[in-house]
């Protein structure tokens, strides 16, 4: 897929293109405002932790693949848009409403981020400080955020869904099914069926207790006044 045709053309116009209503017809890479936003935000988070480097542009080759007669083109406006995070929002809201009737191609965008941004093998505090900003922008939901966040950095220990074991943007009712079955497994009479001795009897319990933590922190965050019912 072409992303970055036309681009050199546009950036020397200065046209903004990005006051479409609607989403364009045809492939994203043949929309140049789709090009120069994708472009100055990836270039942006690799400024974002205070440094940039190739691998980090690298990365973002990887991800979004210029073509190669555009690929020259590509890295100039990368090298200048990388020397500030400045201004990254306004792309950001751009690419937001041109594209707002394609929430997936967003996610698309914010999960290829996500891989720029780990490209150097940690997503730091303010890279991830970042692409919050820019999901926000986008309007992608929190749950969703999550989800992608797990898919590259991991869900830490203590996270409600890594208790439960489900992904952060599973549905309502494959989070409450998840708690009753564990809850079910750790019930004392099922521990003990087990054979294990009757000192487990209270790491069970403090299971139950983790478990019902979890699942009211997650009944928070949702709002799920039906959950327990």
């Amino acid at each position: 897929m072409t992303f970055f045709r036309n681009i050199a053309s546009l950036a020397a116009r200065c046209v903004d293109v990005a006051d479409c209503p609607d989403c364009p017809p045809g492939l994203p890479g043949e929309d140049p405002a789709f090009s120069t936003a994708v472009t100055a935000l990836g270039a942006k988070l690799a400024r974002a932790d205070g440094r940039a480097d190739a691998g980090e542009f690298a990365a973002f080759s990887e991800v979004f693949q210029p073509d190669a007669a555009s690929a020259r083109d590509i890295e100039r406006l990368y090298d200048l848009a990388r020397q500030t995070t400045h201004g990254f929002e306004s792309y950001a809201r751009r690419l937001a409403k041109r594209y707002r009737s394609c929430p997936q191609l967003l996610e698309d965008v914010l999960d290829g981020l996500f891989h720029i941004a780990g490209a150097d093998g940690a997503i730091t505090i303010e890279e991830l400080d970042y692409l919050v900003t820019v999901s926000d922008l986008f309007g992608v939901s929190r749950l969703t955020f999550r989800r992608l966040k797990a898919t590259h950095m991991g869900l830490a220990a203590d996270d409600p869904y890594a208790v439960l074991g489900v992904a952060p943007d599973a549905p309502d009712e494959v989070v409450r099914s998840a708690w009753r079955s564990a809850l079910v497994e750790v019930h004392p009479d099922r521990v003990l069926a087990r054979g294990l001795p009757a000192e487990y009897v209270e790491v069970a319990h403090a299971k139950a207790a983790a478990l019902n933590a979890a699942f009211d922190a997650v009944r928070r965050e949702r709002d799920l006044s039906h959950a327990a019912g």
